[in-house]
């Protein structure tokens, strides 16, 4: 039986609101990093979630998202005014053809970035924890350019984890793509705790205010309407080093 989802409390009553961005998504402006990786593509970091789906709102430039699952590999044209989307579980790698510019949409309130990420490291770095995060660590402080090398090091590390893993696929070999899930599982277990709570207070919320403001208007009622409210946010931070390449992001929590 699925647990009971929490009705969001207040001084104004659940049905008051929600007052994250709808659903309980978090959002980021990203411009795919243009580096060269050893197989003469440019791009991000290749990567999979554990628990968020993740969506991209094409802005500006051209390019390709791969992704892998057990299903294969697949390579998805992007330009301006495609949308695409994808599950818990699928591998991708963003690829800059020029200028590949994308609103990024993340489920539970922008986990992905804040956690719910393993990169397509070698095994080896996978099956050790602290080896794991000292590989995809960016230096605290760091310079600019210091920080632009220890991207492009894990970038480049990832690459190479995510072609053994599309080479294996494509040759009929299941097993190391899912080791590699059994590894990603591993890795974040300890953090499920964290990730838990900030659904509650996120998409489970959101879901919550919309059954009580549903069933305020099936009882006839209608106070949650003197309730509205409106937010505007600017990026709480610019060109930060991301997984795929340069983020605006936002405070909405």
């Amino acid at each position: 039986m699925a647990a009971a989802v929490p009705r969001p409390a207040g001084p104004a009553g659940p049905a008051a609101g929600y007052g994250g961005l709808p659903g309980g998504i978090g959002v980021s402006r990203l411009r795919v990093y243009d580096w060269e990786a050893a197989d003469g593509l440019r791009g991000g970091t290749p990567h999979i979630h554990l628990t968020c789906s993740e969506g991209y709102a094409v802005t500006g430039g051209r390019g390709a998202v791969q992704t892998l699952t057990a299903s294969g590999f697949e390579q998805t044209a992007l330009s301006p005014g495609a949308l695409v989307w994808f599950t818990p579980g699928t591998i991708h790698r963003l690829v800059d053809e020029g200028g590949l510019t994308i609103m990024v949409l993340m489920q539970n309130c922008g986990l992905p970035e804040a956690g719910d990420a393993v990169l397509t490291l070698p095994p080896h770095l996978l099956a050790d924890p602290a080896a794991y995060r000292a590989a995809v660590a960016l230096p605290e402080g760091g310079t600019e350019e210091e920080l632009e090398r220890a991207a492009r090091r894990r970038r480049d590390l990832a690459v190479e984890g995510f072609t053994a893993l599309r080479v294996a696929t494509e040759a009929g070999d299941p097993e190391p793509l899912a080791a590699f899930h059994r590894a990603a599982a591993a890795l974040v277990r300890p953090l499920v705790g964290a990730w838990r709570e900030r659904w509650r207070e996120g998409a489970a919320a959101a879901a919550s205010a919309t059954a009580a403001q549903l069933d305020e208007l099936e009882e006839g009622g209608a106070s949650h309407l003197a309730q509205a409210r409106l937010r505007s946010e600017q990026p709480a931070a610019r060109g930060r080093f991301g997984m795929c390449g340069r983020l605006d992001v936002y405070d909405i929590a």
